[in-house]
């Protein structure tokens, strides 16, 4: 199966907590930074996943917000800081390609003014900012 969406992190499932309704799932990706997803019980029963899993959390680019320091005092689960690796300036939107400290690359789409406003330049310290339910997990 393909997908459609530009952030497909691979790692190894190292947390699962199974609720009335929802498992919430840890995935240390292959460079060490953690993703954390949460998804129906029966999503989780659907692909199996267990610790020590392989996995692939599944982000869609347009799910990833931006912010120039760390936002601990946020309720998204997902905060990974990194460099601004690559820019693409449309006439309405930018691409830009987060390289993460374990090598990883997360992929934001924001407007074109967004990224003016944030002043964004390649080499820039930056963090993607995602909820734990807007990632999809796949084996």
């Amino acid at each position: 199966m393909k997908v459609s969406a530009r952030n497909q992190l691979h790692g190894t499932v190292t947390k699962v907590i199974k609720g009335m309704v929802s498992t919430e799932v840890d995935l240390m990706l292959d460079g060490g930074d953690t993703v954390a997803a949460v998804i129906t019980n029966k999503g989780a029963e659907n692909i199996g996943i267990k610790e020590g899993s392989k996995a692939y959390a599944i982000i869609k680019a347009t799910s990833v917000i931006l912010s120039k320091g760390s936002a601990d005092d946020i309720s998204a689960r997902n905060n990974l800081c990194g460099i601004v690796k690559t820019m693409i300036e449309g006439q309405v939107n930018t691409e830009i390609d987060i390289k993460l400290p374990g090598g990883s690359v997360i992929t934001a789409i924001l407007t074109k003014e967004g990224a003016k406003k944030m002043q964004l330049a390649e080499g820039s310290s930056i963090c993607a900012i995602f909820k734990a339910s807007n990632v999809i997990l796949g084996v």
